[in-house]
């Protein structure tokens, strides 16, 4: 660890590598990997005969190496006068052909346009190590120089930021084509045991004229497709990923870890979309395992991706442990991506999983493709935009772990969650031909061409809207006193208006209006997802926080329900919904104020910070003298119904299991052959209900 500098500056100075090399004496130092490593990409650009200048050539091998397999004109550099010494005595009487000179990068003798290639082992990074890089660039100067048109630069590298993006910037300001070798250890070796980050082999060609558009590109390994970028941040940005997922799989071949959750991105080789995400799940210490499972795949099917099975951390322990494995990985393919079937899924990332095998696996191992049913799944895109307010969606339509269709708006900046949810169902098309000519064709089902879809209104796919639903008993809803009692509802947030459709549709005597910030999540809920605004159900554009406050101010207008089911944009926070500010206290209040003596406040709560929860909950009880909860299984969503009656839950809590049927018989009275029925439990739903 001595022969390591103290820091990073020490690298760029003459003294340093003098002291270096005589402490390590006659050992040669492989500044970034041997010959056997780089020669597949040095043979690729350097010629037999060409004329090559070795840059800061230290003690390595690598130029012995090259003059064995017959590079004789080899012109090797080196600042320090002890290494200098050393390579000439130990090569005088096998090699004579092969001299190293003692000569500063910086300012050579060499003439204008006299080398072919200039080769570059370590020491870019050991001169731009120094903090304003300007050793580096006069170092570059002087290789540009020497080079003639057509010659390259090829420097062997690890490619840390600030060293990477001096070099391409300065080549790119004088027009020469850039291209970057990722070169990755080998499985088992000793090298790639030892050493995390990848060693790059970044190649510069000089043109006559300089290119008038830069030319980027990134290959994998010695023979890999290049990938073109067209700038120079997308270049960097691939690199900083080949180093995050180095370091990654030097972790995963090292050590375990159950808790860790590490998951990574494969793009698409030529396109660069993202194609595959890898989540690693390891089974925790004492677990008994077959001594033979130290390894699988799992593979996800489309549309389940966000399954609490595959997207939460308890979900996939869950998964592991079912599956009996020291490692499991799960596997979601991406959308908009073309998958043919299970086996050339398998034949695609068989090569790459291996990197992420446990520690003390045998190397000749069968690693097993697990996968729910031996098919891939089923998803279908039918519409894409984008909304000025939340960014580029897609609406799918996907066949669920239950075999049912679903139909999903999922909004793309956050792929993981899906926003709405409606679950389809099929009828034939011949008497309405003409009318669902357009939506029949875009949402055809795989099953058959004569069968269009549509969206069952009496199903609720979102367990806590089920739950929104059956907090209307503490209203009273479905009772033979209040048969004829209207029931107005304030609902802040749309989404695909399944639980808005749901209220109008079943809830007798029901008026709903809804908030919606952003048109066009109403113009989608309308076109994809069998929403119908009429006199009895409403939509008001606009921010939530302000109609409630222009409500207030107007007065008169009083509500028997007010729900929020409303995200929060600022995924950073410790609450996805709602937005912090519908829960100030100053809002509650005025939340209140517009409720009917008997009104309910009805809040869908995602928190995962307990302590925001604490304080959120305070707020809600200093406003409402009851409040219930109930926490929807393998979620983090939770309901709070809050009654701003006097009478307490202790008065509540014992008569709810006779309203919950009545509203469960009056939900059901009021379905029609056109509506379907509602597919909702209300006794169920409340049996589990918390006293807050």
């Amino acid at each position: 660890m001595s022969l390591l500098p103290r820091t990073a500056e020490e690298f760029s100075s003459a003294e340093y590598w003098e002291k270096f090399f005589k402490k390590r004496g006659e050992r040669a130092f492989e500044w970034y990997g041997d010959y056997n490593k780089l020669c597949g990409v040095l043979h690729k650009y350097i010629k037999l005969q060409d004329k090559v200048l070795v840059v800061g050539c230290g003690n390595s091998e690598l130029s012995e190496q090259l003059y064995d397999v017959g590079y004789k004109q080899l012109t090797n550099i080196d600042i320090s006068e002890t290494v200098v010494n050393h390579m000439n005595q130990r090569n005088a009487e096998r090699r004579p052909g092969l001299i190293f000179y003692q000569v500063d990068a910086t300012q050579t003798p060499y003439d204008d346009a006299s080398y072919q290639a200039a080769l570059d082992k370590g020491t870019l990074d050991a001169m731009a190590s120094e903090e304003e890089g300007s050793l580096a660039r006069n170092m570059l100067t002087e290789v540009c120089r020497v080079l003639i048109v057509g010659g390259r630069y090829i420097c062997v590298t690890l490619a840390q930021e600030g060293v990477i993006k001096l070099a391409v910037e300065h080549f790119v300001q004088l027009g020469w084509a850039v291209r970057l070798h990722c070169l990755q250890g080998e499985r088992g070796t000793e090298e790639e045991d030892s050493f995390a980050l990848p060693v790059f082999v970044l190649v510069c060609t000089k043109f006559r004229q300089p290119m008038p558009t830069p030319i980027l590109e990134m290959c994998v390994g010695d023979d890999g497709a290049p990938v073109r970028y067209s700038q120079i941040c997308e270049l960097l940005s691939a690199v900083r990923e080949h180093q995050a997922y180095s370091v990654l799989r030097k972790r995963l071949r090292t050590s375990t870890d159950p808790g860790s959750n590490l998951s990574l991105t494969l793009c698409h080789a030529k396109t660069g979309l993202s194609r595959y995400t890898l989540t690693v799940q390891d089974c925790p210490p004492g677990a008994k395992v077959p001594r033979y499972n130290h390894f699988a795949i799992f593979i996800v099917p489309r549309g389940c991706e966000t399954a609490w099975l595959y997207s939460s951390s308890e979900g996939r322990r869950q998964l592991a442990a079912s599956a009996n494995f020291r490692r499991l990985v799960i596997v979601a393919m991406h959308r908009n991506q073309e998958y043919t079937d299970m086996q050339a899924v398998q034949s695609e990332l068989s090569p790459v999983v291996m990197d992420l095998a446990p520690p003390g696996m045998p190397t000749n191992q069968q690693v097993p493709f697990l996968s729910v049913g031996g098919d891939l799944g089923w998803r279908e895109e039918v519409s894409r935009g984008v909304s000025q307010l939340s960014g580029e969606y897609c609406v799918e339509n996907v066949r669920g772990e239950d075999g049912e269709l679903y139909r999903r708006l999922v909004f793309l900046s956050n792929t993981a969650l899906v926003q709405s949810e409606s679950r389809l169902v099929s009828s034939n098309t011949a008497g309405h031909k003409k009318k669902n000519k357009r939506k029949a064709k875009a949402t055809a089902a795989p099953a058959s061409s004569s069968v269009s879809l549509s969206v069952d209104s009496g199903f609720l796919c979102c367990a806590h809207h089920e739950v929104m639903v059956a907090g209307l008993t503490m209203l009273g809803v479905g009772r033979p006193q209040n048969k004829e009692v209207p029931v107005s509802v304030l609902l802040v947030g749309l989404g695909g208006g399944g639980l808005p459709q749901f209220l109008r549709d079943f809830v007798p005597n029901v008026t709903v209006e809804v908030v919606e910030l952003d048109p066009v999540v109403l113009e989608v809920a309308k076109e994809w997802f069998g929403f119908r605004p009429d006199d009895r159900l409403s939509v008001t554009i606009g921010d939530g926080l302000e109609r409630i406050c222009a409500l207030e101010k107007e007065g008169g207008h009083l509500f028997d329900v007010i729900m929020f089911d409303v995200d929060n944009k600022d995924s950073s926070l410790g609450m996805s919904c709602p937005p912090a500010s519908f829960v100030e206290l100053s809002l509650l209040r005025k939340v209140c104020n517009l409720l009917t003596p008997r009104g309910l406040f009805i809040l869908n709560l995602v928190c995962r910070d307990p302590d925001l929860r604490k304080s959120v909950l305070e707020r809600v009880s200093g406003v409402f003298p009851t409040v219930l909860s109930r926490k929807i299984a393998e979620e983090i969503n939770e309901v709070l119904l809050c009654s701003r009656g006097e009478k307490g839950a202790a008065h509540i809590l014992p008569s709810l299991n006779e309203a919950a049927k009545n509203l469960q018989s009056a939900l059901r009275s009021n379905r029609t052959e056109e509506k379907g029925r509602p597919h909702i439990d209300i006794v169920e739903l409340l049996k589990d209900l918390k006293v807050e």
